[in-house]
């Protein structure tokens, strides 16, 4: 007894070094549903469906990281399996501990099996759950199987988990998390209730945080609270994980400008400041804010990054004045959001929202960041004084209908050329632009996007005179022997070949060609036999694919041909003697001389098959 009062003295003693640190993130985790912050539609849907005993076999919880998915898994285990002395049926309220709830929390009751599908993917973990699920939980109401990042599994471990999965045993309840539900088969999502965990607005994830620095007793700047709520992005765990790091570089404290030097944020009053120089045109301002942030810490991808959400803003704010009400929002962003939303037009925000959209991918992808955004920010303020599309349209139908036209163009009939001049223009410095006097417009206002950096003096130079294209000879081809003869003519030695191993012919006449294709033809064959032709011949040909079969290929012809030829020579008695005297000797090649070849057309001598010209190796 003494030893183990001692021993507890000394633990007592030890003081706070003898508990490990738990983050913010463990130590304020919900262990109901009341502690869970904007998921309220859900807990109505648990809440109804557990009050009028319609619980389902199984749920899928999805979301972004951070929102809640495990604890909410967690929360719904112990509400189906809670008991007290007064209460032994599902419930959801939990304000009182039940006999189940403490080890469900931390992860550590023998019904509550919670498996991690990032490293059990295989169909040999879900056979392990489903040889399981027929016997009875241990001491709980139901065994409760949670598999966290269930888009994970193998496509068998999908399948092998849909029969149970339907029909499970009453004593069995499955939740799924996930943060890619896209990934997750419909046949597994059917058998499933889903709740889609939202995104945690900013101005509740502020209130959050400053509820938990009063309990650690920590001062934290309002600003400061907004900007982690902004980083955040709507998880409430990464707003934890900020606000714990925060204060551990504060030194207990946490200030705004510690935050933002912790994040490698901007100032808000200096982005503000920055987006008004934007807006006027000032490259120079702009730039030197720039380069003050940049070099206080700010990264250029961060700085472009908050123009963008203030933009947002300031268009957001003038179609709804009370978005101005948002706790995430500082004093500055308010007034001088709402300034800017009074006198900036939507036309200017939008093109300046395009203009950083396209920009910020450029910085983040930049060997260069810091001249990257220089160049996205001159763009911006260089088109922050240019008229927009609408105006350019609105200025140059009134010039056209004021101005009067010149004596000579009423006097001479107009005549419209066949081809446009056209129009070399020297461009002004940006604050001397003028909108030139007007001219007749062409139709369709052609050149609208000239009058944005017109200038005087412009001067119209006619186009040069064409070159006639040199006439090319007339070629009648009506077989794909001719086509053969006109690729020899143009040296297209691949063409030649192409055409006599794939086109089967079915009907070919001046200008028009129907043929059919070998399987292995290439897929562009008839288009470049079109253009070749088209280029060869001097005129236009139409060649399409034929439903006929066509006839032989001239490879198969010469190939046909070749084997006659072989088989008549061996029937030939001279040959076949030969033959017989030398045991062995086969027929390679067959060669037939010219002369022998013209009598053979006119039947004088031989009556062998023709030989091909192409094929023929005689001398």
């Amino acid at each position: 007894m003494n030893n183990a009062g001692a021993s507890d003295q000394g633990i007592s003693q030890a003081g706070p070094l003898s508990v490990p640190y738990r983050v913010l993130a463990r130590k304020y985790r919900p262990s109901d549903f009341s502690q869970l912050i904007g998921q309220e539609p859900m807990v109505r849907t648990l809440t109804n469906a557990f009050s009028s005993g319609r619980i389902a076999q199984a749920w899928m919880l999805t979301g972004v990281r951070g929102v809640g998915k495990t604890t909410t898994a967690r929360i719904l285990a112990r509400a189906l399996n809670y008991r007290t002395s007064q209460i032994d049926r599902p419930c959801i309220d939990l304000a009182e501990q039940g006999e189940h709830c403490q080890a469900i929390m931390e992860g550590r009751h023998v019904d509550v099996i919670e498996m991690d599908a990032a490293s059990h993917t295989g169909i040999d973990d879900i056979r392990d759950i489903i040889d399981r699920v027929r016997y009875a939980p241990v001491s709980a109401r139901y065994k409760v199987y949670i598999i966290d990042e269930v888009h994970m599994l193998s496509t068998q471990a999908f399948n092998g988990l849909l029969k149970t999965l339907e029909e499970p045993p009453p004593h069995v309840k499955f939740i799924f998390a996930t943060t890619e539900i896209r990934k997750v088969p419909i046949t597994v999502l059917s058998r499933c209730q889903r709740f889609d965990l939202r995104r945690i607005d900013a101005s509740q994830l502020v209130t959050h945080l400053s509820s938990i620095a009063d309990q650690e007793g920590v001062a934290v700047d309002d600003e400061a609270l907004a900007m982690i709520a902004r980083a955040g992005e709507g998880s409430a765990r990464d707003c934890l994980s900020i606000l714990d790091q925060a204060i551990a570089h504060g030194g207990g404290a946490v200030s705004a400008e510690a935050v933002r030097a912790m994040l490698g944020l901007a100032d808000r009053g200096r982005i503000i400041d920055l987006f008004e120089h934007l807006m006027k045109g000032d490259v120079a301002a702009a730039l030197g804010e720039f380069r003050t942030q940049y070099d206080t810490g700010a990264d250029p991808a961060s700085v472009l990054t908050d123009l963008a959400e203030f933009n947002h803003l300031v268009t957001r704010l003038r179609f709804v004045p009370d978005a101005a009400a948002d706790a995430s929002l500082s004093e500055a962003e308010r007034r001088r959001g709402l300034e800017f939303s009074d006198a900036l037009s939507v036309k200017v925000l939008s093109r300046c929202w395009q203009m950083l959209l396209k920009g910020i991918p450029e910085v983040q992808s930049s060997n260069r960041p810091v001249s990257a955004a220089e160049m996205v920010l001159i763009r911006i303020a260089h088109a922050a004084d240019l008229p927009t599309l609408d105006e350019a349209l609105k200025a140059l139908d009134s010039q056209s209908a004021s101005a009067p036209r010149p004596q000579s163009a009423q006097s001479a009939p107009v005549q419209t050329p066949r081809n446009p001049p056209t129009a070399t223009i020297t461009p002004q410095p940006a604050q001397q632009q003028a909108i030139p006097p007007a001219r007749p417009a062409p139709s369709g206002h052609a050149q609208v996007m000239r009058l944005v950096e017109a200038a005087e003096p412009v001067s119209f130079t006619a186009p040069p005179k064409e070159q006639p294209e040199p006439e090319l000879p007339q070629v009648s081809i009506s077989s794909l022997n001719d086509m053969i003869a006109l690729a020899d003519a143009q040296r297209d030695i691949a063409f030649k070949v192409s055409i006599k191993r794939y086109i089967r012919p079915v009907r070919i006449e001046p200008g028009h060609a129907e043929v059919n294709l070998t399987e292995d033809a290439p897929r562009t064959l008839l288009n470049e036999l079109t253009i070749k032709l088209k280029q060869w011949t001097g005129r236009h040909w139409v060649v399409s694919l034929s439903s006929q079969e066509g006839g032989s290929t001239l490879f198969e012809a010469e190939t046909q041909r070749r084997e006659t030829a072989l088989l008549d020579a061996r029937n030939d008695p001279a040959v076949a003697a030969i033959l017989e005297h030398f045991p062995g000797a086969k027929i390679t090649d067959i060669r037939i001389p010219d002369a022998l070849q013209d009598q053979t057309a006119d039947g004088d001598m031989l009556t062998g098959p023709e030989t091909d010209p192409e094929t023929d190796d005689s001398d």
